[in-house]
């Protein structure tokens, strides 16, 4: 197992960003910030004025191998609702390679095979095979449940396995 990134007090989260629906008109609102315990704490409100109705966060990795591995497990604890998780092979690429995941309101690791995670770009299942490439340049998480909500996602750690 490697880490991808482990949080920490001291964890330097300055290539981490918040993409919210207001970069198409929306207005929901995220932030991502480090909490006394050392949690990552992704958190805010879906709005679905102008037709909006998403929060993402984004890492940008710099390039990872994950040719020896065929997992990524994932350290959280959520609020009991639905999220994505993504990557992209390559940063500058529209697409994005995606699952979905619950959670359980307790910590969890989410295990993803790497080769489940399938193409999608602005919410369309693309005809693409699914992930098979050697690197990764960018992970995000996105909540878009199509309803106004509030959420909290807490992460722990993101490792290779």
């Amino acid at each position: 197992m490697t880490s991808i990134f482990s949080f920490n007090s001291s964890s330097n989260i300055t290539n981490w960003r918040v993409v919210d629906d207001v970069v198409m008109g929306g207005r929901s609102n995220g932030s991502f910030y480090l909490n006394k315990e050392g949690y990552g704490v992704f958190t805010g409100k879906i709005s679905l004025e102008n037709n909006g109705g998403f929060s993402s966060l984004r890492y940008n990795s710099g390039t990872i191998s994950v040719n020896d591995f065929s997992n990524i497990v994932i350290r959280l604890h959520g609020d009991g609702k639905t999220y994505q998780f993504r990557i992209k092979s390559n940063a500058a690429e529209n697409h994005s390679y995606i699952t979905t995941f619950k959670t359980t309101g307790e910590w969890q690791d989410i295990t993803i095979p790497l080769k489940n995670l399938y193409p999608s770009y602005r919410g369309k299942t693309l005809d693409i095979s699914n992930f098979s490439a050697d690197t990764i340049e960018d992970i995000g998480f996105l909540i878009n449940n199509k309803k106004e909500e509030s959420f909290t996602l807490f992460l722990d750690s993101i490792k290779l396995h």
